[in-house]
């Protein structure tokens, strides 16, 4: 293991210098090891919050910024937070931000501490980014403080089968296949193998689940693809 997800007070630090170093490449490697199927499931993430012309959109974890741009086509504006300067670079440097203009805003944050006064949002989108966090409780904590009442929430991650054959057959993928994404495009294994430590130590689309159910959130559901490597939680802020 690369030590990325020990737990203590370096973890944050650790895990951000690793997303600085390979944000140059994020979006390459993602088309290469998800064979460009992560572009649809993030499509299907959009689909399912319902985005309108009224919205404030806030995608968490936004990493080089696809789906804020595509989001701001649908809303009033959008916010990208992400805790990677180098990935806010990239996110502000792609084809189309320019176009977005004012509708879209890059803040470097920590997406456990929310720089957003309570109900600033009505949809929030988190893409590969729960399992990264410290504590997914906190995070998903600070999500339902600043949606607004009826607000939505999408939650697209990797996920752990519980079909023992597909269970196999994806940590073979992520213990012997995706670390050598990292050594071919980075020179380094250890790049790409947090993937399968981080799912280690991530309750999966239980916790998940049951996390949001303990918030109060309504509403709620998953839908698994390709037997629950990735999945997709979507649910509602009860309406006070």
């Amino acid at each position: 293991m690369s030590g990325y997800y020990k737990s203590g007070p370096g973890r944050a630090s650790r895990v951000c210098e690793l997303f600085d170093r390979i944000a140059p490449r994020y979006d390459l490697v993602n088309d290469v090891q998800s064979f460009g199927f992560h572009r649809v499931w993030k499509r299907r993430l959009l689909v399912s919050l319902k985005l309108c012309s009224r919205d404030r959109f806030l995608d968490l974890c936004c990493g080089s910024g696809d789906l804020a741009l595509v989001g701001s086509k649908s809303v009033r504006q959008v916010v990208g937070l992400d805790f990677s300067q180098p990935m806010l670079d990239v996110a502000a440097a792609r084809k189309g931000a320019e176009k977005a203009g004012n509708k879209v805003t890059w803040i470097r944050g920590n997406a456990m501490e929310l720089p957003f006064a309570d109900d600033s949002f009505d949809a929030v989108s988190i893409a590969y980014g729960l399992r990264n966090l410290a504590s997914f409780n906190e995070g998903l904590a600070e999500i339902h403080r600043v949606l607004r009442p009826s607000g939505r929430i999408a939650i697209l991650e990797f996920g752990i089968p519980q079909n023992a054959v597909w269970k196999s057959v994806w940590y073979v993928y992520l213990n012997c296949v995706v670390p050598g994404f990292g050594a071919l495009f980075f020179g380094d294994r250890k790049a790409y193998s947090y993937i399968l430590e981080s799912l280690n130590h991530y309750p999966a689309q239980k916790g998940v689940l049951e996390a949001l159910h303990q918030l109060g959130f309504q509403n709620i559901n998953l839908v698994n693809y390709f037997g629950g490597m990735m999945s997709l939680h979507t649910a509602v802020k009860a309406s006070s």
